[in-house]
């Protein structure tokens, strides 16, 4: 009778914000379809390691299990990704899951990344509306512009981007990828332009569009396939050319 086949799995685990890490490894019978998250919910069932001791369930976001909501985003053998879409059969075993390094831990896997949501915030990356009575139908938009916008609001503030950032560090303060595309997003919004040389001032300062490095790493780990990298471009562009402007106005 042939052996059943199994998954490996080595876990970086952390019980709170200022504990030490240490790794844990967990073995689970491998079955068609097998993705990261369906791995971590039977670990949750049966906390038990490969050792054969009995552990805390291990702690990791998830939400729509379908790489829509980006909160299962982890490094999946080094590299960031979302674990709903890992599948075990393409990953390389023993598959290391650990959590983001450059966000606060805050138990195991799951990270704080609310610095991403104040960078949003920095740039205005919003639509500003006059109160919240019924304003009417909005400005139309030709098709080329929807077509052309569509791309960049499929982020799912997943971090991947930021995480594999060389440039995005405590030291730069870079805002990263993520936020410079939506600052594009909305600037080609007739209403959000509004705010476009607001936006573009916040890119001018301190952790702005001037420190990236153009790695391009961002595009190659983004799950939506968003053109980031052309976003950078275009935003770096508008950036120099309001500048320049500015400095002239003087």
């Amino acid at each position: 009778m042939a052996a059943k086949k199994s998954v490996l799995f080595k876990i970086k685990r952390q019980a709170n914000p200022k504990a030490e890490p240490r790794w844990e490894e967990f073995e689970l019978p491998w079955h068609s379809g097998m993705n990261v998250i369906s791995s971590l919910m039977e670990i949750a069932a049966n906390p038990v390691t490969r050792a054969g001791r009995t552990t805390t369930p291990v702690t990791y976001d998830s939400n729509c299990l379908e790489e829509v909501c980006g909160s299962c985003a982890m490094l999946i053998n080094g590299k960031a990704r979302m674990a709903c879409s890992a599948l075990v059969d393409k990953l390389e075993q023993p598959i290391r899951l650990e959590p983001f390094s450059k966000f606060p831990v805050v138990r195991d896997l799951a990270v704080d990344r609310g610095v991403l949501f104040e960078n949003l915030k920095a740039v205005k990356a919003w639509v500003p509306v006059d109160g919240s009575y019924d304003l009417g139908p909005g400005p139309r938009m030709t098709m080329e512009d929807q077509e052309a916008a569509y791309p960049l609001s499929r982020c799912i503030s997943c971090c991947c981007c930021m995480e594999a950032c060389p440039q995005f560090n405590e030291e730069t303060n870079f805002v990263g990828a993520a936020a410079i595309s939506q600052v594009r997003l909305f600037n080609t919004h007739p209403t959000g332009a509004a705010l476009k040389r607001e936006r573009l001032a916040a890119l001018m300062g301190d952790g702005g569009i001037h420190e990236c490095g153009y790695a391009q790493n961002c595009v190659e780990v983004c799950p939506k396939d968003i053109p980031l990298t052309r976003s950078i471009a275009e935003v770096g562009g508008a950036v120099m050319k309001q500048a320049i402007g500015d400095l002239f106005r003087k």
